[in-house]
């Protein structure tokens, strides 16, 4: 597959982002085609930018998630920026903000003053807590809303709680988004209507801590915090070796349970051993079925252990570092690597998943596209030099 073959080539994204959620659901439409032009202030840009210096200089967060845009520079709050972007809305699809609840409104670009001028667009909201109720104009970080929607509560140890160690709630933000959109896109096919989203951050993680709420269903218990073990299976969790490395392991019925008793402990008779022979057993036994593992791992190396579970059919993973996500051999085997182009020379980029080909252009110093977009909406030389001379770009 060609670049211009690419599933969403032809369709134009703007997108009035910063930090993660907003970038990353662009990033995926820009990987699959999409133009993605950003809009930046001219005085910094993207405060995601300036997060760290982890990548030759650039910042982690930036180089991750805002390949393959145009970076647009305009100063909103002047009336020839704004004016400039709502010229650029006539040539758009889609418009995704992510910007602080009712800033997009106050500029005239929302959906309800966009639609009747562009019937068409598609306009997606990301913000913290939607567009109503009672926490609508409430700020909102990824780790406040990991906070707020319960996540906290049952991640960690038993002394203390602990965040996801990723953005997980821009993440789960910005992939709704990227699916709602994709969604929208269809049925504009259709109906040649364009529509309005509302992207909720507590909404997104609220869905994805669906079996803990239902566990915890009707006033019963959640899940307790459980560290790396399963709060609810066991064993499920990961196991030192004689060796140093550490081992993940996951038994998830009778049959694996007995294999494992089998096959890798060595003691046949613990799989039908009372206080061992169901789940809840074991889990009301679980430092007792921990010791037993423990003796038994503590005597080999990892990949004698893994020799082991290979054999016995039970699920494993080895708990790896960044470095050996890096290096990892089914990364590698599969070809997921590529690479994409920073200004401060080629990084490392992994390949969307699901997909073979990808859109893999630089990521974008800041302004680098203002004066070519701008020509391209009829402003001549004369009229970006004003603007640049204006603080306007």
């Amino acid at each position: 597959m060609t670049p211009a073959e690419l599933p969403l080539e032809g369709i134009t994204v703007v997108s009035l982002e910063q930090a993660i959620a907003a970038p990353f659901c662009t990033r995926q439409l820009a990987d699959l085609g999409a133009r993605v032009i950003k809009i930046e202030r001219p005085d910094g840009g993207d405060f995601a930018r300036g997060y760290d210096g982890r990548v030759k200089g650039l910042s982690s967060h930036f180089v991750w998630t805002n390949r393959s845009k145009e970076s647009l520079t305009l100063d909103l709050k002047q009336p020839a920026g704004l004016d400039a972007l709502k010229r650029l809305m006539g040539r758009a699809d889609v418009l995704v903000q992510n910007l602080a609840p009712g800033a997009a409104a106050r500029m005239g670009l929302d959906h309800e003053s966009l639609a009747p001028i562009h019937p068409a667009l598609i306009v997606c909201d990301i913000s913290g807590y939607g567009s109503d109720g009672p926490y609508r104009d409430r700020k909102a970080y990824d780790l406040l809303v990991q906070s707020e929607s319960g996540f906290l509560s049952i991640t960690g140890s038993s002394d203390e709680m602990a965040k996801a160690g990723c953005s997980i709630v821009d993440i789960s933000a910005g992939m709704y988004a990227y699916s709602a959109i994709l969604a929208a896109l269809l049925k504009r096919g259709r109906t040649g209507r364009g529509c309005r989203i509302d992207i909720s951050m507590l909404e997104s993680m609220a869905e994805w801590m669906g079996f803990p709420l239902y566990y915890g269903f009707d006033g019963a218990p959640p899940p307790p915090r459980a560290g790396a073990m399963h709060a609810s299976i066991c064993p499920y969790g990961p196991f030192a070796c004689g060796d140093g490395r550490t081992v993940m392991l996951g038994i998830q019925n009778e049959r694996e349970w007995q294999s494992f008793c089998e096959q890798v402990l060595g003691q046949a008779d613990l799989a039908t051993d009372p206080r061992f022979d169901s789940n809840s057993r074991r889990l009301a036994a679980r430092d007792e079925v921990h010791r037993l593992i423990n003796a038994r791992f503590s005597s080999m190396t990892a990949e004698q252990v893994i020799t082991l579970l290979d054999t016995a059919r039970i699920a494993f993973g080895e708990v790896n570092t960044i470095a050996g996500l890096w290096a990892h051999p089914q990364l590698a085997a599969r070809g997921r690597w590529q690479s994409v182009q920073t200004e401060q020379g080629p990084v490392p980029a992994l390949l969307p998943p699901g997909h073979t080909t990808a859109r893999f252009d630089p990521v974008p110093q800041l302004g680098e596209h203002s004066h070519a977009i701008l020509t391209e909406l009829g402003y001549d030389g004369a009229e970006v030099s004003a603007l640049k001379a204006a603080g306007v770009i």
